[in-house]
């Protein structure tokens, strides 16, 4: 199950977007560490998930940029 639903990035404004890609990647960043030093995680697919949601929101904003390119 996907940590938030495109219908729902897609309805974020472009700020709220960039302020959750930063709590994402440091929710990544965060799990990778304890990867790293050979701790276990409760849900392991977390890291999957995490990184597909990730670029799920780049991807809607890179849309978003290619349309406003093209409108001018």
């Amino acid at each position: 199950m996907p940590i938030i639903r495109m219908k729902d990035i897609r309805t974020m404004s472009s700020e709220d977007r960039k302020k959750k890609i930063i709590e994402l990647r440091t929710e990544l960043v965060r799990l990778k560490t304890m990867v790293k030093a050979g701790g276990s995680l409760d849900n392991p697919s977390r890291i999957r998930e995490l990184r597909k949601t990730i670029a799920r929101i780049l991807t809607v904003e890179n849309e978003e940029i290619q349309v406003e390119k093209k409108k001018k």
